[in-house]
């Protein structure tokens, strides 16, 4: 409702009182404020005398206003935080039945009015007139010379940028809680599952989600001699879930056998069951849920009104061509082709689309996952005892028995109901919270991997949030450096249990085990960009359209950049990933991530990862291009991974 006249008659005003000296952020500040104020915060008066009572060209008062924010808002933000880990414990926590009402606390947004009452009351229109919001290009070109007081003050007036209704907060919440509860339950009892001669394959009691398990599993193979046929079994099931082919009864039902191949059902007592209705489509209904809680704010993000935009202007601050020309350079890395015909000798056959995923390069893909099993039994036999030795760990990895003793303090383990994941806290000293999947009879391997990832996060998280120097640049520049530091925990998990190998040929195989699963990520963030473009290009498709269109684009891809490596043609195993269903395009952080997470580990090849780890989180969140220089002393490329692969194969 701020016309241009107004807003110049404003500016004039505010000059008048404050001096003209301060012109240039007067302008700036009251153009910020108009563009988002609302007939229902006042009239055109109300607009100019607030801005004329609320500007602040005295800087101590800024400083006092800035601190001020700052402190609330730690306050604010913290305590909601703790609120929705409350309310949200169920729903991610592996502790007990959960009931319906755990849906309905899950559903409820305690974030979702802050925003609106922060303009209500006016205090976002504070921050708004006096400090400065700044575009990507400025951030990217300009944000090496900025001082850490410019880049706090930055990061406060960001949080007002957007200005979303709370009851469109809460929908969205709403929305993304009940398909995040689908994907959390998409479980396949494999004692169930059977091959077409009626034998079973798998351990009675064994139960994986969709997809973090039936990869793991599948990753778990290659170390036995019969696993090839487990593998493939693995894969038909995949296809049936991608192809909505997949039994309805099957899901998360511990009562039906079930033959892949087939697609033939048996009662617990081996008696046939007739056909089935297969689930349908609903995993594409989950999805365009996700799309249209999207859409919700699409309307109140005028600069970004998409999610596409969003992800990449905002959130990722880098641009959307830059990460598709990262993730086209990996997948066309001639490399890959000379390391595939390494896997096939490895292999001793022909590489099937599932290889995606071959685990062989990596001192743990020799040991069978029985084997690692039971070692990891005998050291965590369940998520209290990891708790307890979080701080060995750390000391493992370099950390001082102070500094891991002081982390450990601030990191709590929880069975997680999902494959696992980390939340940090959102104030100084509050718990990172540390998840991961532990099954009835104790942490297993495959846990035990995950938590190694989710300790690499917490401690990122506790990191950057307790000892930053302002509140404002907590945390990393985006999720695609904290999934870099928890790579770099992971990897190093066989180091932990003892048994990594320090010789130079295993440091040439850990290369190629970087870019072969960098790749296999890359392929899957691609196709996840198509998927929301293909989304906002055909708005009003049904959930049988998207279906198509999702395997069509995975297809698409995988004949461009996967055939030529693979030797096989139209596989669409890229869409099986859980995390496009859920996640609001999230996957491409994973790509960008491993090549930060090898930038950082060659880095590391001359530096304490303790002394180094501490140093970069402290950096915070300014621009991800500047952070990396700062960090490592080169922006974000792909080149040191691809030519690093290249020397190992070499010396191999």
């Amino acid at each position: 409702m701020i016309n241009e006249q107004i807003s110049k008659e404003t500016i004039t005003a505010v000059a008048e009182k404050h001096g003209k000296d301060s012109l240039s952020q007067i302008t700036r500040g009251v153009e910020q404020v108009a563009r988002r104020w609302r007939e229902t915060d006042g009239s055109a008066e109300d607009f100019q005398q607030f801005c004329v009572d609320h500007f602040l060209a005295d800087e101590t008062e800024r400083e006092i206003v800035f601190q001020r924010f700052i402190k609330n808002f730690e306050s604010l933000k913290g305590n909601l935080h703790r609120i929705y880990r409350d309310f949200n414990w169920m729903l991610h926590v592996d502790a007990g039945e959960m009931l319906p009402l755990d849906h309905l606390f899950a559903n409820y947004d305690v974030h979702a009015h802050v925003n609106e009452d922060m303009f209500k009351t006016r205090l976002a229109f504070v921050i708004l007139l006096n400090f400065p919001l700044h575009t990507l290009v400025e951030k990217s070109s300009q944000g090496a010379d900025w001082s850490r007081r410019k880049w706090a003050e930055t990061r406060l007036v960001e949080k007002f940028a957007d200005r979303i209704p709370g009851d469109v907060k809460q929908q969205y919440t709403s929305a993304y809680t009940a398909v995040e509860s689908y994907v959390y339950d998409y479980n396949i009892y494999m004692g169930n599952v059977l091959d077409e001669n009626g034998e079973a394959m798998f351990p009675k009691d064994l139960k994986l989600i969709s997809h973090w398990g039936l990869r793991d599993e599948l990753k778990g193979q290659y170390a036995n001699e019969d696993g090839h046929s487990r593998q493939e079994i693995i894969y038909t099931i995949m296809e049936r879930i991608i192809t909505q082919e997949i039994p309805a009864a099957v899901i998360n039902n511990p009562d039906v056998r079930w033959q892949p191949e087939s697609n033939r059902l048996q009662a617990a007592n081996g008696n046939s069951i007739p056909s089935s209705s297969s689930e349908g489509g609903k995993r594409y209904e989950m999805l365009l849920k996700t799309f249209a809680a999207e859409r919700l704010l699409d309307p109140h993000t005028p600069d970004n009104p998409t999610l596409v935009e969003r992800r990449f202007n905002d959130d990722r601050e880098i641009l959307e061509t830059e990460v598709e020309a990262l993730l086209s350079e990996v997948l066309s890395a001639p490399v890959l082709q000379e390391i595939a015909a390494l896997v096939e000798t490895r292999l001793g056959r022909k590489l099937r689309p599932y290889d995606i995923w071959f685990t062989g390069f990596i001192s743990g893909g020799g040991y069978p996952e029985t084997e690692l099993d039971r070692m990891v039994q005998s050291r965590y036999p369940n998520v209290s005892h990891f708790k307890e030795k979080i701080n060995e760990i750390l000391i493992e990895l370099g950390f001082t028995a102070e500094k891991a003793k002081y982390l450990q303090k601030y990191i709590e383990v929880d069975p997680s109901r999902g494959a696992g994941h980390a939340m940090g806290g959102q104030m100084r000293y509050d718990s990172a919270h540390l998840r991961t999947r532990v099954p009835e009879g104790g942490m297993n391997y495959k846990g035990f991997n995950t938590a190694m990832h989710e300790l690499g996060h917490t401690v990122e998280q506790v990191i950057s949030m307790n000892d930053i120097d302002y509140y404002s640049l907590e945390g990393v520049p985006n999720t695609a450096f904290t999934e870099a530091f928890a790579f770099v925990f992971q990897a190093r998990d066989m180091a932990v249990l003892g048994l990594e190998s320090d010789s130079p040929e295993s440091a040439h195989l850990e290369t190629l085990h970087n870019i072969w699963q960098t790749m296999e990520i890359a392929g899957v963030s691609l196709l996840d960009m198509k998927i929301w473009r293909w989304m906002y290009q055909h708005p009003e498709a049904d959930a049988a359209s998207l279906q198509a269109a999702v395997i069509s684009l995975a297809k698409e891809i995988w004949n461009q950049y996967f055939a030529p490596v693979f030797g096989c043609k139209d596989s669409p195993i890229l869409a099986i990933y859980s995390h496009i269903i859920f996640c609001g395009m999230y996957i491409p952080d994973y790509a960008i991530g491993h090549i930060i997470a090898f930038q950082i580990e060659d880095y590391l090849k001359s530096h304490s990862l303790a002394t180094e780890m501490e140093r970069m989180c402290k950096l915070g969140c300014i621009a991800p291009q500047v952070w990396m220089k700062q960090a490592v002393g080169t922006s974000i490329s792909v080149t040191p991974m691809v030519r690093a692969a290249e020397a190992a194969l070499d010396a191999l």
